[in-house]
Formats: structure tokens, sequence, C-alpha cells
């Protein structure tokens, strides 16, 4: 069974239909109760770091459930796009420390002639280091993605996929048990169903 935490700030009901498309168990939970007993964790996110961080951090007991399985129980997560963001340590878009499980930060588009900010819509992600993740994703996957701001990992070995957009930046991220995808694989067809295939599978 797969836990997507609803903290307020997440894309739920698509990820929850996704899971349910390729014949996978999900359920969406907000009591950290409930994320104390997950298998999995899917840490969505659509909006502000700040934001989020702020929800993450004033649920009471969901801060510490989330270190909790992530860092001591070391079950399998992955934030997807603002989830991915919260994964490092900081973004340009806020103040609020994130929760720095990955070594990295949230950096905001350049300003580039004839860039467009927010990067909206299709574009390729290109595997960098193997990962489970993205085992058999195929030549050339393509994804979907709404975002303003894009991580950069403090180290090369946890870039796990890396798209261009005016530049170069780490699309998928991961270290050990803790994954996160900046695109939307719950609206990025084939290729996202099989990245959350190959998630429920770790």
């Amino acid at each position: 069974m797969i836990t997507i935490v609803n903290y307020g700030m997440g894309n739920l009901g698509s990820l929850l239909n996704m899971f349910k498309r390729i014949g996978v168990k999900a359920r969406i939970e907000s009591d950290p109760e409930a994320v104390r007993d997950a298998e999995k964790l899917v840490l969505p996110g659509v909006g502000a770091f700040d934001a989020a961080m702020h929800r993450i951090n004033e649920t009471p007991g969901l801060r510490a459930a989330l270190d909790h399985k992530a860092l001591i129980e070391r079950v399998p997560v992955i934030g997807v796009c603002l989830g991915m963001q919260l994964l490092t340590r900081s973004s340009e878009e806020g103040k609020l420390p994130g929760l720095g499980w990955i070594d990295g930060e949230a950096i905001r588009f350049p300003r580039i002639d004839g860039l467009k900010v927010p990067h909206m819509g299709w574009n390729v992600a290109h595997p960098a280091t193997p990962s489970a993740l993205t085992n058999d994703i195929g030549i050339e996957p393509r994804y979907y993605f709404v975002h303003s701001y894009f991580v950069k990992v403090d180290n090369p070995v946890h870039s796990l996929m890396r798209t261009q957009y005016g530049v170069e930046f780490d699309s998928a991220i991961g270290r050990d048990n803790i994954y996160g995808a900046q695109f939307h694989p719950e609206k990025s067809h084939r290729f996202g169903m099989k990245i959350l295939q190959n998630f429920a599978e770790l």
C-alpha cells in the first residue's frame, strides 16, 4: 500500500487515479498516525515552498512521522514537483529550511531572452545516474513539467535524470530510499506510469 501524504498542498486525486490505473493500491492520508504505518510514501506538492514547509512543520506530529519513515525506517519515499524541492535543504523561493533529506537546493530559472518561466509543458528527461526508479523507461522519455524553480543537487550521483530548459537541471533525484521527480508522472502518460510502477516495485 502506497500512502499519498495530504498536507493541503498536493495534486492528490490525479496521483491516486494513476496508481489505480496501473493496479497499485494507494490511499490519501493526512493523519500522522497513518503516515507512521505507511509502507511507501508519496509527498506531492503544488504551490510555494515556505507555505508547504509551514504546513508540514505546523501539523502536529507530521514532520516527526515523515523524518522517522524516511531516515530511520528508510521506507521508499518519492517527492513530486514541489514535493521534490522540499526534499532539499532550501529554496530561493522562501526562507524556511526544507526537509534536508537530499543535499541540494531549489533555484529560480535565470532570466534568459525568450525563456518563458514557469517551465510548462512536455520535455525530455535524460537518465543520468542508474536507478531502480528509472529502469526500462524507454528512449527519449518525455514528461509534463510546471515549475519556476529547479533543483541542483550537491553530489552529481544523486541526479537520476536531467532536463534542458535554458539551463540543464536535475529533473529526478535520489539518495538511498528517497527519490524525487520534478515533473508530474501522474500527467505524463506511459513514461510517468513507468516511473510510478518502478516506485511501487521498490
